[in-house]
């Protein structure tokens, strides 16, 4: 079976995650500090002096790139590497479940609790009506899709329908592959 993930996986994104939010506080304790510099020199003016008004300018200014920096920054970036080490979590508890199943076709991409992933279909025999169904199976996003090929018979550990593990039971051959072996067949018969 071939794993996906390893325990590396999880370290390096909560490493990478830790990083990101050492960044913000960075940059909020700058913004801090300097609002708290601004609200000190406009108290300690005289009244009515005209370097007030570029203090509140000074402050307004300050505010304003500091939310439009907040924004993006903890919308994408930190909401993204806190969705992905959730789902790295997931995976050391609850139960997985293994199957084989015909490979089908390859979807679109789409997000899955804040993940991008890849969707895999597979075939799956419905007993009591006697017909095919789909089952769709994430792939993430981050990792190299696997060498699926349509009717490729799959062994899959899933949790949650987040491939964790597979094994390609029956590969189909490529053409190249076909002749190579039949030349080596005609040679050997020779």
């Amino acid at each position: 079976m071939i794993r996906l993930y390893s325990d590396r996986d999880l370290l390096d994104a909560v490493k990478q995650k830790r990083k990101l939010f050492l960044i913000f506080w960075i940059v909020t304790g700058i913004v801090a500090a300097g609002f708290l510099a601004c609200v000190i020199l406009y108290l300690r003016l005289p009244y009515h002096d005209e370097r007030g008004n570029i203090i509140v300018a000074v402050t307004s200014v300050l505010m304003a790139l500091y939310l439009i920096f907040c924004f993006p920054y903890v919308g994408i970036c930190l909401k993204r590497v806190r969705s992905y080490c959730k789902m790295l979590r997931f995976f050391t508890e609850g139960l997985k479940e293994s199957a084989v199943l015909p490979f089908v076709d390859i979807e679109d991409w789409t997000t899955r609790d804040g993940v991008d992933v890849n969707v895999a279909v597979f075939g799956v025999k419905n007993i009591k009506r006697d017909e095919m169904m789909y089952r769709h199976i994430y792939v993430d996003g981050e990792k190299e899709f696997p060498p699926f090929r349509a009717g490729d018979m799959v062994k899959l550990v899933t949790q949650g329908n987040l491939l964790l593990e597979y094994e390609i039971l029956t590969p189909h051959e490529t053409e190249g592959e076909t002749v190579i072996q039949q030349q080596t067949t005609q040679q050997g018969e020779v």
